[in-house]
């Protein structure tokens, strides 16, 4: 096969060459969906990467996820993640991340992997409470994602299917990244962008947000708001924008909405939306997920 590799030893420049082309032989069969077994075999038996100080590795099931993820191969992910749901989510080497926290929350919003974010919260819900946060609140490196959570880049990114997914299976809505903003203020300098594109989704993700954030919540653009009133109430509309400043208490819908959604468990979620007492309508996203 044409990315087999017969390794002649040491840690030289051969190996080295012999290790890049088996990694991207790799990267290429996951690119192209080659079928789950055909890839668990080249990962468990073939391929291999190349460690800076000149360590051979074989791929883990969280580097071959990294790999599922960018190329949006769902069931290879739905193996990783079925099979080896604590490895799978593992931190990555070097080689593939640059700081010592586990990236694939934060990479599949990034590339909008929406099922394939449904899986991993799934996974994440098995492990131990601790560790559960850990993944879900995980803030990115500081020099390079300025310390954003995945909710951070939801909000950044305008993903609100990815947003919501993560709000209800308990993301935390209030942490800071590096510059001092929440989510909110992450999503509000998105809105604020002229000219004003894809609106509807950057509203839809603040209602969504509106569900599970606190009513005191402070946040850095609340000034901002008050400071230009007008502009903001014509882009978030009047009640949207009397709640955010708290000249007004949420509307009556919003208020129950976050009692019912609150009574859904994060292991149910989204799936219980569908028990909600509420007309299609009325319900925060329509998302389509098999479990």
């Amino acid at each position: 096969m044409p990315w087999s590799v017969r390794w002649v030893g040491g840690c030289g420049a051969q190996s080295q060459k012999q290790c890049k082309k088996s990694s991207f032989a790799f990267y290429q069969a996951v690119r192209d969906l080659l079928p789950v077994w055909f890839l668990e075999d080249m990962r468990t038996m073939e391929v291999f990467h190349w460690e800076d100080g000149g360590k051979v590795s074989v791929y883990s099931p969280s580097e071959a996820l990294l790999y599922a993820l960018v190329h949006d191969h769902q069931p290879y992910a739905r193996h990783l993640l079925t099979k080896f749901p604590q490895s799978a989510l593992a931190v990555p080497s070097q080689s593939f991340s640059c700081c010592q926290s586990a990236p694939h929350l934060a990479m599949a919003v990034r590339y909008n992997r929406v099922r394939v974010l449904f899986r991993i919260l799934k996974a994440i819900q098995t492990l131990p409470p601790a560790d559960r946060a850990a993944h879900l609140d995980r803030q990115g490196c500081s020099r390079v994602e300025g310390g954003k959570t995945a909710l951070h880049t939801a909000c950044e990114l305008v993903r609100p299917e990815c947003l919501l997914l993560l709000l209800g299976h308990g993301a935390a809505p209030c942490l800071r990244d590096s510059a001092g903003n929440t989510p909110l203020d992450t999503l509000l300098q998105q809105i604020s962008h002229m000219p004003a594109a894809n609106m509807r989704a950057k509203l839809l993700c603040l209602d969504c947000l509106f569900f599970f954030v606190p009513q005191d919540l402070e946040f850095a653009m609340k000034q901002q708001l008050l400071d230009n009133r007008r502009q903001w109430q014509e882009l978030l509309g009047e009640s949207r924008f009397q709640c955010l400043v708290g000249l007004a208490p949420p509307s009556l819908f919003v208020g129950a909405m976050r009692v019912l959604i609150r009574t859904i468990a994060p292991e149910h979620f989204p799936e219980a939306l569908d028990n909600l007492p509420l007309p299609h309508f009325l319900k925060p996203l329509d998302l389509k997920l098999e479990s």
